[in-house]
């Protein structure tokens, strides 16, 4: 019996206004009441918050209904897989031992249902991006994490919110079609034998069959959420209103 797989990426929260973020996290909450009845693994591609710096006794406040959400689903043993973006500045422990996530650094290749899919949440794939390549070694340094994680939580937190907002208007000034990169690696992947390839971080929603495979962006939950589903042979790609 095929399983069923639930995929959402770039959710961002904490980026706008409060009334945005309210609305946002209502359609993030509910979403995720829907995934209880509705997938067997759900993945989350990165950058749920706009920014996430984690101390060990301290966490930053907001959000709480999106974390308790995403307790109940762990409830309803229903295994949640994470990965890191470029906005998750330093997780440590608590998503695991809260939610039982597994957490990924890099990329996933992993059979669902049969077919083989390459998951990442996509930054650093662009050959020519090298300032970026070179800041996200620094940032996942983990004696510089260390380092800055002695810093009280109000100027931490503070610091990693204004660097997050400075990174999304690079990201966004960006052009992450085929030219620049993602769709080239995307189609390495799957000349290399995969059958989906699934990437977030540019913010813009893609289904692009390539061969024998299918290239799929999620695009993020600023502009027009939406999530991804495959309980069969085919992953389709579905608003959420």
């Amino acid at each position: 019996m095929n399983k069923r797989y639930l995929f959402i990426s770039d959710q961002h929260l904490g980026l706008q206004t409060k009334e945005i973020e309210d609305k946002k996290e209502r359609l993030l909450v509910k979403f995720l009441e829907f995934a209880e009845d509705n997938c067997d693994e759900l993945f989350l591609i990165g950058d749920l918050f706009d920014y996430w710096f984690e101390y060990k006794r301290v966490y930053q406040k907001g959000f709480f209904r999106t974390l308790t959400a995403l307790q109940d689903v762990a409830e309803k043993e229903i295994k949640i897989h994470y990965f890191i973006g470029n906005h998750d500045f330093l997780h440590r422990d608590f998503f695991s031992k809260e939610f039982g996530a597994i957490m990924y650094e890099s990329s996933l290749d992993v059979l669902l249902n049969g077919k083989r899919f390459y998951i990442a949440h996509g930054d650093g794939l662009v050959k020519n991006d090298i300032g970026y390549k070179f800041l996200k070694v620094i940032l996942r340094n983990k004696f510089i994490q260390k380092m800055y994680s002695l810093l009280h939580p109000d100027i931490g937190i503070a610091i990693a919110s204004k660097t997050s907002k400075s990174s999304r208007k690079y990201t966004m000034k960006k052009d992450y079609g085929e030219i620049n990169g993602m769709f080239d690696a995307a189609k390495i992947k799957i000349d290399e034998g995969f059958d989906y390839v699934i990437f977030g971080h540019s913010h813009e929603r893609v289904v692009t069959k390539y061969n024998n495979g299918v290239y799929i962006n999620l695009g993020s939950w600023i502009d027009k959420p939406c999530y991804g589903k495959f309980d069969s042979n085919e992953f389709d790609v579905i608003d959420w209103k």
